[in-house]
C-alpha cells in the first residue's frame, strides 16, 4: 500500500497517523509485489477536481473502468485528494463487469491495502491498493466497488461518459455482489477511484492524455440529431487506444490514460479563470494527475483553448506550456502538443494568440525543439472554408466540441510511430 498526503508538517502528521491505524507496510508504487512477470502500467485514469455534492452513508459504490490494456494483475488508486476529512473505506473488490452493474461469476477478487481489508484515507491523500490476481484484456470492463461504512463526501470527477452506480442510502457492503439487484441508483461521476493499473510484459509505456473539456470528453456521447449511441468510451483517447491494440506489434503496445478536467487551462494566471477551477491548471496538477500514474513515457498535451477564452494571451499560454514540458521532460517523459483548436466566439485579438501558439507548437516540427512533435487535431476539425469554426460534420453545435465521428477523426490522426518512440528512451 502506498498512502500519501501532499499538504505541508500538519498533513504528514495525518499521514503518519493514518499508516499507524492501518498498521500497513509501506508498499512502493512501482514494487513487482504480485503474481506473474512484466512491468505496472497505469491503463485507466479519470483525475478528481472537485468534492462531490453527494454524500454517501454505508453504500456501495461500483465504478466501471474501461482498461485500454490488459494484463495478469491489478490494482487501483483511491483518492481523497478534495475531501476535508478522512475517507473510510470498509470494504473494496474488482471484478469483469457482465455489463453494467453486474459481475462476471468467478471473476471477484476482494481488495486489501497493506493486508488489511479496510484502510483510512487521509485528507489530501490518496492509496494505492495490494495487487491481485486477475486476468483482463484490453477493452476489459472492470468493476471497482468499495463500500463506505459511515458518512463521507468523496472526491469525484463529474462526468464519467458512461455512467457508474450505487446501492441505497444505509444498504451496507454489496461490494462482492455478482447480480446488479441492490445497485439502484446510476450516477454520471465517478467517486474516489481515478487510476487503474495492470501488470502486462507486452505494454511498454503508457501515454496519457492532458488537457481540458476536449480531452476529458464532451461530446463523445453524441453522434448526432436524432441518434443514440449504441456503445461507450468514444472519446478520441478511447478510439486511439483501439487502434493501439489493433495496429502496433503486440510486444511494443502502449496503455493510453485520460487525465482532461473540464474547464480548466493551461495557466493559472488567465484574469477570467473562475474560481471553480482555481489549483487545477496544467502545471498545478501535473504531479498528482500525470507523473503519479505509472509507466507513464509521453504526455499528448491539448490545452488553450479555455486560456483564450479566459482573457490569456499567447505569452502566457507558451509560458504554461513551456513550464509542463520542462517538467515532464526532467521526468523523462516525451511530449506531443495539439494547436489550439477553433472557437467561433474568438475575437480577432483571441485569434491572432491562437496563430501565435500554432506557430510556437509547430515551429522546427515541434515548439522550437522542446517537444517530440505535433498532433493536429486543429487541422483535422477545422472548417476548411471557416478556418476559426469547427467543421460542420464534427460539431456539436456549440462551436467547441466535437462529436463522435469528430474524437474518431481525431484518433485516426495520431502516428502511433510517434508516440511507441517515447517508450523506447
Amino acid at each position: 500500500m502506498r498512502l500519501t498526503t501532499k499538504t505541508g508538517t500538519s498533513a504528514a502528521a495525518a499521514l503518519l497517523l493514518a499508516c499507524l491505524t492501518t498498521s500497513a507496510p509501506a508498499l512502493g508504487a512501482d514494487s513487482a509485489a504480485g503474481p506473474g512477470g512484466g512491468s505496472w502500467h497505469t491503463v485507466w485514469a479519470q483525475s478528481q477536481h472537485a468534492l462531490s455534492a453527494t454524500s454517501l452513508t454505508d453504500r456501495t459504490v461500483r465504478s466501471i473502468a474501461r482498461l485500454s490494456q490488459g494484463g495478469d494483475a491489478v490494482r487501483v488508486r483511491v483518492q481523497n485528494q478534495f475531501g476535508d476529512s478522512p475517507l473510510t473505506i470498509g470494504h473494496g473488490a474488482v471484478a469483469i463487469s457482465d455489463g453494467g452493474p453486474a459481475t462476471r461469476p468467478g471473476t471477484t477478487r476482494v481488495l486489501t491495502f497493506g493486508g488489511h481489508r479496510g484502510v483510512t484515507v487521509p485528507a489530501r491523500g490518496e492509496v494505492w491498493s495490494d495487487p491481485v490476481s486477475l486476468d483482463t484484456a484490453p477493452q476489459t470492463d472492470l468493476a471497482v466497488s468499495l463500500h463506505v461504512p459511515g458518512t463521507v463526501r468523496p472526491g469525484e470527477h463529474g462526468i464519467s461518459f458512461r455512467g457508474n452506480y450505487l446501492t441505497a442510502p444505509g444498504s451496507g457492503d454489496h461490494v462482492t455482489d455478482t447480480d446488479a439487484a441492490a445497485y439502484t441508483e446510476k450516477t454520471p461521476a465517478t467517486y474516489m477511484v481515478s487510476a487503474v493499473d495492470v501488470r502486462t510484459p507486452h505494454v511498454t509505456g503508457t501515454i496519457v492524455a492532458y488537457g481540458s473539456s476536449v480531452v476529458d470528453g464532451v461530446g463523445s456521447t453524441d453522434c448526432g440529431p436524432g441518434c443514440t449511441p449504441t456503445t461507450t468510451d468514444n472519446r478520441w483517447s478511447d478510439v486511439l487506444a483501439r487502434r493501439i491494440v489493433r495496429e502496433l506489434p503486440a510486444h511494443r503496445q502502449l496503455a493510453v490514460a485520460n487525465a482532461g478536467v473540464n474547464g480548466t487551462t493551461a495557466s493559472a494566471h488567465c484574469p477570467h479563470n473562475p474560481p471553480a477551477i482555481a489549483g487545477l491548471d496544467a502545471g498545478a496538477r501535473l504531479e498528482r494527475d500525470v507523473l503519479s500514474l505509472h509507466g507513464v513515457t509521453g504526455v499528448i498535451l491539448f490545452y488553450g483553448t479555455n486560456d483564450l477564452q479566459n482573457g490569456c494571451t499567447a505569452g502566457q499560454i507558451v509560458t504554461a506550456y513551456r513550464k509542463v514540458l520542462a517538467r515532464l521532460h526532467r521526468a523523462g517523459v516525451e511530449v506531443y502538443v495539439v494547436p489550439v483548436t477553433p472557437r467561433p466566439i474568438y475575437t480577432d485579438r483571441m485569434n491572432r494568440y491562437r496563430w501565435d501558439v500554432g506557430m510556437y507548437v509547430r515551429d522546427q516540427g515541434g515548439c522550437g525543439g522542446a517537444c517530440e512533435g505535433v498532433i493536429d487535431f486543429d487541422h483535422v476539425i477545422k472548417d476548411p472554408l471557416a478556418p476559426n469554426s469547427i467543421d460542420e460534420r464534427y460539431d456539436v453545435g456549440d462551436g467547441i466540441h466535437v462529436n463522435i465521428a469528430g474524437h474518431r477523426a481525431e484518433a485516426a490522426t495520431v502516428s502511433l510511430p510517434l508516440l511507441a518512440a517515447s517508450a523506447r528512451r
